[in-house]
């Protein structure tokens, strides 16, 4: 485990928060700055739909909890909030590399965020335990 786990409120105004986390996490597992950006974008992404459709929309409040754990391989952001359960494999199949490349005002709502998370990451995890949502996100350390 690396360091302290980061514990925020479920609110907007704790993306901030998190993506310092993240940037640390990274520069201490010494990623390179595209991977670095891409697993920024890919938590980025899910927090704010962790936010945003797991808490404000379903008329919950809540926090989330962010952790890394590093080994010579890979690093690893670990998600853990009780906002709504959602599936995030669902919105593979909806979202093509053709609906991607339609203009933004011709794409339906949804998806498009945890399709570009899931493939801003190495490997891509999620699972409901009881009443939480855990989600990983896995990038694998370049050897130096």
């Amino acid at each position: 485990m690396m360091g302290e786990a980061l514990q925020v409120v479920g609110v907007l105004e704790s993306l901030e928060a998190i993506a310092q986390y993240v940037k640390g996490a990274a520069k201490a597992a010494q990623l390179d700055p595209a991977q670095a950006y891409n697993l920024r974008l890919a938590v980025d992404e899910i927090a704010t739909n962790i936010i945003t459709h797991g808490y404000e929309d379903a008329g919950l409040t809540g926090e989330i909890v962010l952790w890394a754990t590093c080994t010579p391989e890979t690093l690893t952001i670990h998600l853990e909030d009780e906002g709504k359960a959602y599936n995030p494999h669902a919105w593979q199949a909806e979202v093509t590399p053709e609906l991607c490349q339609q203009p933004p005002e011709q794409r339906p709502l949804g998806g498009l965020g945890v399709y570009l998370a899931m493939r801003s990451v190495d490997q891509f995890r999620y699972e409901r335990v009881g009443d939480r949502n855990h989600t990983e996100f896995v990038i694998f350390r370049n050897p130096s």
